[in-house]
């Protein structure tokens, strides 16, 4: 692997040099202009002791956020800690410690591959924030700048890693816990380890924000932001697609062989089950771990900066960016709060019960989260800010509209159930669709259910942004321009009002998941004496049928609330790329004051970005997928001439961890085209025209959100449609199951590949673009002629469209050995 990624990096450098050596160019043309900041250089914080709170100066009130974020801390390393000390038999916990150490190693490569990925945007901070916008001192500012952006990586990265250690804990207690032959500790077991990863996650990010703010000087501050944001993208996504492609290639490797072999899930000795454990966190916990910590953040950079460019009043903006910081406070507070509660009532009415549905406490989490969190929004407002500017009914209008937020994240999953849940009529279709007409009518109606959800989730999304809308024309323009700009990322911003909570029902998945494979691969019921053992050491009188049946049946609610977590955080990366695009367009309009007649059909380059963006959503589609399938093919390929089904109990350890490494090669190869091509389309593109550029990011924002949407449900109906075979009509190895394997193989990277992908790829598009757009704006300025700007715009898209066409063409599935 070390040798792939020299010579992964090797072949990038040969083929970037020429648009690295154009983006030089840059220094030396831009240079005039060095004594001209601005966009996000000129972003200065005003002083937040200027304004009281509650008798209390802004700086102060702020400083006991970093107390609730230690306690936040504190909340989630508890649970680890009662995680950790849960009973477990040594043949699981044998089981996902293995697990835990191929995770390890995926990581570190992983955190090598970053490095070398953060040369690309550390470049272009450079370039911006040393000398063509330079924030003096340069000497100290810089390397600050670019220091966060590396604790912006390091923020995705940790939180990551600590997401695959807890969930490498529960999942092994959790299969433990089914031994026992009740419900509740298999549905309880996986929520905690979800609400530890949460509230961690969303404490760290808001203490590393907190700090920028109140620790950084003012006239710094905001580029530190932006440094932060941009680098917790690239962690996010370089995160997001790398897992979500190894964790596919090892899902279909080793569900393929359920239908070749006639074996049982996750039977021991198939070689792909280990990498298809490590995928489930590679995927389904680090990715979202990293995607959510990025979205709060970029989500949080993009109202900072908004407040910062629109409003004119240093009291407003500080009052403003006082209650954003305190409702992030609060939002953890009320996720916390309503744990607690849904935990009461939930385990008096299973605590000691024989069958429970698993989805109903997770729904009433979600439900008591949104209600605590929109009635704790109202009442923190009225206090925080009872007049902004003079004008005494803002406080109540700018909680609703956050408060429209918060509700699509509990609307939102309701509607994403009704595509994806074992109780779906649209999964029942699939299953009915696939009993006459195995695979291919199967396939399609996961098809229909993928693009009914997305005209349902849309609309759902449309409503309550207008409703947004409409409160933000009550008077909110007195205060700033763009009023409704604001409004639309504070519906982005409540979306994750229920931060923890989104979180955790998320990270629940992956948890369910694994502990049915760990359950199989420990082998316990193989165990000589183990029902004794059993008895002896933990009371247990063990029933092996019921406690497989129980733990797949969570595994289904694990499917649909997985399922419901991915439209939340899409839908923050349009409705949050609203806002951060307008920084741009201030930019280019100084102020909406001049140009703003570009942005309409009548000004042609916008319309032609427009165009591009849904040609770039559908290339990263079939290039994330095209490494999948290549991936796959190689498991698969491996597998078959290796598995030893005669005279094995399991699969050696050497044999499970080539299938680990095939699974890493081919998801560093994709994400490294997918980076570069990303990477210099984002710089050609923002070199053509200005508005060319922001017509391009509007157009990926829309096109993404929908064919996530899409690819997210579709995928997680044709998974629950073979769990409703497997548990429902118990129907395992017969041609249904077969029909609806491949179903679930083809949804696999819909669900958690592609789709999950977007949200990072639009905001680290969107946050590069910020510093890309004005390079080219001050290159031209400098030059008095495009000239030179669209040559570098031309090299720049040569680059991209290499490796657009590598990522193809050099992923190719080939029959020759040297492969």
């Amino acid at each position: 692997m070390l040798t792939w990624l020299a010579n992964a990096w090797s072949l990038s450098c040969k083929f970037t040099k020429f648009g690295a050596a154009a983006v030089l160019t840059l220094l030396g043309a831009g240079s005039a202009l060095a004594d001209e900041a601005g966009g996000e250089a000129s972003l200065k914080l005003p002083d937040l002791s200027q304004v009281s709170f509650l008798g209390i100066d802004g700086h102060k009130l702020l400083l006991f956020g970093i107390v609730i974020c230690i306690f936040g801390l504190g909340f989630g390393l508890a649970i680890y800690s009662r995680l950790k000390n849960l009973p477990v038999h040594k043949s699981m916990r044998d089981i996902s410690e293995l697990i835990y150490e191929t995770c390890k190693t995926y990581l570190f490569t992983q955190g090598k591959f970053l490095l070398i990925l953060w040369v690309f945007i550390a470049v272009v901070i450079v370039m911006y924030f040393g000398w063509l916008a330079p924030v003096q001192p340069v000497a100290v500012t810089l390397p600050i700048i670019l220091i966060f952006s590396l604790v912006g990586i390091a923020g995705s990265y940790g939180v990551a890693w600590f997401g695959i250690r807890v969930n490498t804990f529960a999942n092994s207690r959790t299969a433990f816990a089914s031994l026992r032959g009740k419900p509740y500790p298999i549905y309880s077991t996986p929520l905690q380890a979800g609400m530890s990863i949460g509230m961690m996650l969303i404490s760290v990010e808001l203490l590393m924000m907190l700090f920028i703010l109140l620790f950084i000087p003012g006239d710094y501050a905001g580029p530190c932001f932006i440094g932060f944001a941009i680098g917790e993208s690239l962690g996010a996504a370089a995160l997001r697609i790398a897992g979500g492609i190894f964790t596919k290639i090892a899902d279909i490797g080793s569900d393929l062989m359920k239908i070749v072999f006639k074996i049982k899930e996750d039977d021991a000795r198939n070689p792909g089950a280990i990498a298809d454990c490590t995928g489930d966190n590679a995927g389904d916990s680090v990715g979202p771990s990293a995607d959510g910590f990025e979205t709060y953040g970029v989500t949080g950079v993009a109202l900072i900066t908004f407040i910062l460019l629109a409003v004119k009043d240093p009291k407003v903006q500080v009052q403003l960016l006082v209650w954003i910081f305190v409702m992030r406070i609060v939002m953890l507070i009320a996720s916390a709060a309503a744990y607690f509660i849904n935990g009461f009532i939930a385990n008096a009415k299973y605590g000691k019960a024989d069958q429970m549905n698993y989805e109903a406490p997770l729904t009433s989490l979600v439900w008591i989260t949104s209600v605590v969190s929109i009635a704790l929004t109202y009442v923190v407002s009225s206090v925080i800010i009872p007049s902004l500017g003079g004008d005494t009914s803002q406080w109540w209008k700018l909680a609703t509209i956050i408060s429209c937020g918060t509700l699509a994240g509990a609307i939102i999953p309701e509607l994403v159930k009704v595509f994806t849940s074992t109780e779906s009529r649209h999964v029942k279709e699939v299953v009915t669709s696939a009993e006459e007409g195995g695979a291919s009518l199967g396939i399609l109606s996961g098809f229909v259910a993928g693009n009914f959800s997305s005209y349902y989730i849309g609309l759902a999304m449309v409503l309550l942004m207008s409703l947004g809308f409409l409160i933000s024309t009550l008077g909110l323009d007195n205060q700033m321009l763009a009023p409704a700009v604001f409004a639309f990322g504070l519906v982005a911003f409540g979306f994750l009002g229920m931060g923890p909570v989104t979180i955790a029902v998320d990270s629940y998945g992956p948890v369910t998941d694994n502990a049915q494979s760990v359950y199989e691969l420990s082998l316990i019921e193989q165990i000589p004496g183990v029902k004794g053992e059993l008895k002896k050491d933990y009371n247990i009188d063990v029933n092996f049928e019921r406690a497989k049946e129980m733990l797949e049946a969570n595994d289904g609610a694990g499917n649909t609330f997985k399922a419901t977590a991915k439209p939340v955080l899409i839908g923050t990366a349009v409705v949050g790329a609203t806002t951060m695009i307008f920084s741009i367009i201030m930019a280019l309009t100084k102020g909406l004051s001049e140009n703003v007649n570009n942005l309409s059909l009548l000004h042609a380059p916008f319309v032609l970005g427009l165009v591009t963006g849904g040609a770039m959503i559908y290339w990263f589609t079939g290039a994330s997928t095209q490494a999948v399938t290549t991936g796959a093919y190689r498991a698969v390929e491996f597998i078959k001439a290796n598995i030893k089904l005669e005279g094995a109990a399991s699969a050696s350890i050497a044999d499970s961890k080539k299938v680990v490494e095939i699974c890493t090669k081919y998801a560093q190869k994709g994400m490294l085209n997918i980076f570069i091509a990303v990477f210099f389309a984002t710089l050609a593109f923002a070199f053509v025209e200005p508005f060319f550029f922001i017509g391009y990011l509007f157009s990926i924002a829309i096109f993404g959100l929908y064919q996530a949407i899409f690819m997210a449900n579709a995928g997680g109906a044709w998974d629950n449609a073979k769990k409703i075979v497997e548990v429902e009509l118990k129907q395992k190895g017969t041609p249904l199951h077969d029909a609806t394997v491949v179903g679930d193989t083809v949804g696999d990277p819909f669900k958690d590949t592609s789709s999950v992908a977007l949200n990072p790829i639009i905001k680290f598009t969107t946050l590069f673009g910020l510093l890309a757009v004005e390079l080219a704006v001050q290159l031209t300025a400098s030059q008095h002629s495009t000239t030179l700007t669209h040559i570098l715009a031309a090299a720049f898209f040569v680059v991209s469209f290499f490796f657009v066409y590598r990522s193809f063409y050099g992923m190719r599935i080939r029959e020759d050995a040297g492969h």
